[in-house]
């Protein structure tokens, strides 16, 4: 009897931690929206050992513990000027890439851009064809009318996403007409109340098209001025009456600041908005050639090495798993890998300089340490997906890799290997 009560209360215990992990899983992954156009040049990529890895996303999926990719959408996608910078990324383009996510078995994010070019903090540009009527009215119209046609497609084509983002690093506000338009965070909300009203509808009308075709889907809220707490508390603030889920940061470093500066941030976001998650769904630190205009140099802290690139991923990690509220991380452009030479063209490729911060050396296509650490994250997960309560005859390692007898009553606590997965059991 005593030892049937044993099983029953590890069992318990078991079933527990599953319980609360479902409600704190870490998503972990990186935008890799130029992939295909890189397999389309036949770009090789290379594990660190310099084995050939056949499928990109099945190999971050099962050897590097990603579980989730992002992937950005255009309306027309059209450089600036003669540029070949990567923006290729329209609905056709997306819903094959986002198919072929969501075959492997992870999550999907869609950050739509709302823009034909780059949308960024310096640039929201009204895309081409919405140009015609720039009333707030019919703007908001638009972002619903894209962002459900979009969603619609995709769901049909298999690539229904999990995460979408209204608007890409919108800290001055989105689909710009004027500078009117434009909102500072930095500033009272009654500097410019029409323009954060403006700005509200817009983001409102993306929410409502996301929660009509996608009802499971989380809304992502993208901003950038994460290296000061109070200007991005002052942004989620002033849009309190927009429908959203998840608070979305970038976090370079050179651009950014300090780890230090986003654990402030941080800590403000969970004291202010306890219910809303956050997740860096952009980040990136150079394997080499450090940027002379970058505008914090963080070279003596993380060289601009593959050695520097691995430490500043496992300062940021240990970082987040400080912050309850930091549920996600995202590498940004980690498929990075030259093909051919120091500058690329049109006829190569779709983009023309290397920017030596993905996860793949440009020289010799092998992958950097840095990409097998961001699974980290991950590491105090509890969730075990491969094991329900129901589960009968899970495989049970012990720590030295030698297998538990599955009929044992008298498991101790301790950490096990349970489907492949580390288990804290208590009592």
């Amino acid at each position: 009897m005593k030892k049937a009560l044993l099983l029953l209360f590890a069992l318990g215990s078991l079933t527990h931690m599953i319980a609360r992990a479902e409600t704190s899983e870490h998503f972990v992954g990186g935008d890799i929206s130029l992939l295909p156009s890189y397999e389309q040049y036949n770009t090789p990529y290379y594990d660190r050992d310099g084995k050939t890895i056949s499928d990109v996303i099945t190999y971050v999926k099962e050897t590097c513990g990603w579980n989730a990719i992002r992937v950005r959408l255009f309306v027309d996608p059209k450089e600036r000027g003669n540029g070949k910078s990567g923006v290729v990324q329209d609905l056709a383009y997306v819903k094959k890439l986002g198919k072929r996510v969501k075959d492997a078995g992870m999550k999907l994010m869609v950050d739509f851009h709302y823009s034909d070019c780059w949308a960024d903090p310096s640039y929201q540009d009204i895309p081409s064809r919405w140009k015609g009527n720039t009333s707030n009215d019919v703007l908001a119209d638009s972002v619903y009318a894209f962002t459900k046609n979009c969603l619609t497609e995709l769901k049909a084509n298999g690539a229904e996403p999990d995460f979408v983002q209204v608007g890409n690093e919108i800290s001055y506000g989105m689909l710009w007409r004027n500078n009117n338009d434009k909102v500072y965070p930095s500033q009272s909300k009654s500097n410019n109340s029409a323009g954060w009203t403006r700005l509200s509808q817009l983001l409102n009308s993306g929410s409502k098209a996301v929660r009509e075709v996608c009802p499971d889907c989380k809304v992502v809220i993208h901003t950038e001025r994460t290296e000061n707490s109070s200007q991005t508390a002052n942004y989620y603030n002033y849009i309190s009456d927009v429908d959203y889920d998840i608070i979305g940061l970038s976090y370079y470093p050179f651009w950014h600041n300090s780890l230090a500066k986003l654990g402030s941030t941080l800590t403000t976001l969970q004291n202010q908005f306890p219910s809303k998650p956050v997740q860096i769904v952009e980040t990136a630190y150079f394997y080499e050639y450090y940027p002379s205009d970058a505008k914090y140099d963080f070279q003596s802290t993380w060289p601009a090495t593959e050695a520097g690139q691995l430490a500043f991923t496992k300062d940021l990690v240990a970082e987040l798993l400080k912050h309850d509220n930091a549920n996600g991380l995202y590498w940004w452009f980690p498929e990075e890998n030259g093909n051919g030479g120091p500058s690329w063209n049109a006829s190569t490729i779709v983009i023309e300089s290397w920017l030596n911060r993905g996860l793949w050396n440009d020289n010799n296509h092998k992958a950097l340490s840095a990409l097998y650490e961001l699974q980290e994250l991950r590491s105090n997960d509890a969730a075990i997906h491969e094991i329900t309560s129901e589960a009968a005859e899970p495989t049970i390692y012990n720590l030295l890799g030698r297998p538990m007898d599955k009929n044992r009553r008298d498991l101790p606590p301790g950490i096990y290997i349970i489907n492949g997965r580390k288990v804290l059991l208590r009592q």
